[in-house]
């Protein structure tokens, strides 16, 4: 009988591989912003005068925009400013983007939050919110808009009106 010599390498276990997992700050700080898209009563995370003015001009969606994060090999600290519904209640709303965010970054990254400091920048109504949070590009859009429908209608009246000159005349 012929015996086979048979030999295995162990296998290494993650533990046994050397190495460090770290994390951006704009990691940390799109897992807030995201996290906090459905807090109730917050209208927006102010980013401050410049960031303002960019979503003013164009549509964007940056969920970092007014978020400051400081992150360590197993903590991070988070600084926010906020706009707030009126009418809603800013402690409630400070306890529910604490735990949303301790949460959140905890369950994705495993870190620690052990600081969410929050300034409350504005508070408004949904409605004058939502006015001042019209773009120019969904302006110009709009325009855009108005004018091709009014010009696919003068185009539909320009053929009615061809199609009406092509018949042959009743009357003499």
């Amino acid at each position: 009988m012929v015996k086979i010599n048979e030999t295995s390498t162990p296998e290494k276990s993650s533990s046994d591989i050397k190495g460090e997992l770290s994390y951006d700050d704009k990691v940390i700080e799109k897992i807030t912003g995201i996290a906090l898209e459905q807090t109730r009563g917050l209208l927006d995370i102010d980013g401050g005068f410049i960031s303002n003015i960019k979503n003013k001009l164009v549509n964007t969606d940056n969920p970092t925009d007014g978020v400051s994060v400081e992150v360590g090999k197993e903590q991070v600290a988070v600084d926010l400013n906020i706009i707030v519904e009126y009418g809603a209640d800013v402690r409630r709303v400070y306890d529910d983007i604490k735990s949303t965010i301790s949460r959140e970054i905890n369950k994705i990254t495993g870190l620690d939050v052990v600081e969410v400091n929050v300034r409350v920048v504005d508070i408004q109504k949904k409605e004058e919110f939502d006015k001042k949070s019209t773009s120019l590009q969904d302006k110009a859009q709009d325009v855009t808009s108005s004018v091709g429908k009014s010009a696919s209608k003068g185009i539909d009246k320009a053929k009615d009106t061809m199609k009406s000159d092509e018949e042959p005349a009743r009357v003499k």
